[in-house]
């Protein structure tokens, strides 16, 4: 690669592209919606928040210092993350709550940098994180999960029109910010059925001594609040 194709590439990845028509982003949202909201589109695309959820209990375990022993993505939606470290401690703690927290953030994330015209790079760190997420995948089903997602990034930046790129953007955004919402819902709702004994939230107050109610209350408020300025930036109130 000559240095002209590599400023040009830079340049295409840094710069700025102009944002959808309102219609589009209307659009992408109410997809984004029926997708997430019935109960069987949901129980398939739930997939990808549980790649998020299990990516960010990753990037925090590497950020705090902890041994990131693998990541398995399985069929039902749910996903397991192992690290070694101290089994206490501020380390553990941040690990363990960046689950829930991880796809609304991402959304957020993301929203900032749509918000700013910032499309194509958007479509080239979710690539480039989601590669490097399969580097840890110890399952089958987890690796095609992870592959088929960033195959169809890759796709997109690659060969689709700017239309495209930027409507595929959006339904991204809108599904991490609005399926962030739902996974913490949900598992209220199997805790109070006597399920998930050992939820996120569960370990939680034990390494903290803090009732599980608190840290739902922490989910709620990060994943509301991150749809609520996610959506603002997108729709540019």
């Amino acid at each position: 690669m000559d240095s002209t194709t590599a400023t040009s590439l830079w340049d295409e990845l840094t710069g700025t592209q102009p944002a959808p028509d309102l219609w589009v982003v209307l659009g992408t949202l109410a997809v984004v919606l029926a997708v997430v909201v019935p109960h069987t589109p949901w129980r398939i695309s739930r997939n990808a928040i549980t790649i998020a959820h299990e990516g960010g209990h990753g990037l925090i375990a590497l950020l705090t210092g902890r041994t990131l022993t693998g990541i398995r993505l399985h069929s039902d939606t749910s996903g397991l993350t192992v690290s070694r470290g101290k089994p206490h401690g501020i380390g553990m703690i941040l690990t363990a709550a960046a689950g829930y927290t991880a796809p609304p953030l991402l959304g957020l994330g993301g929203a900032a940098l749509l918000g700013s015209g910032r499309i194509t790079l958007l479509l080239w760190l979710a690539t480039a994180l989601l590669l490097a997420m399969l580097v840890m995948i110890r399952n089958a089903y987890g690796v095609l999960t992870v592959v088929v997602s960033g195959g169809t990034f890759l796709l997109v930046s690659w060969l689709a029109g700017p239309q495209v790129q930027a409507a595929f953007a959006y339904a991204v955004v809108w599904f991490l910010l609005v399926g962030g919402v739902r996974p913490a819902f949900e598992l209220q709702a199997k805790r109070s059925r006597g399920g998930a004994g050992d939820s996120d939230a569960d370990q939680l107050s034990r390494l903290t001594h803090v009732p599980a109610g608190l840290w739902f209350f922490l989910f709620h408020a990060v994943s509301l609040c991150s749809l609520i300025g996610g959506g603002r930036w997108l729709l540019e109130l």
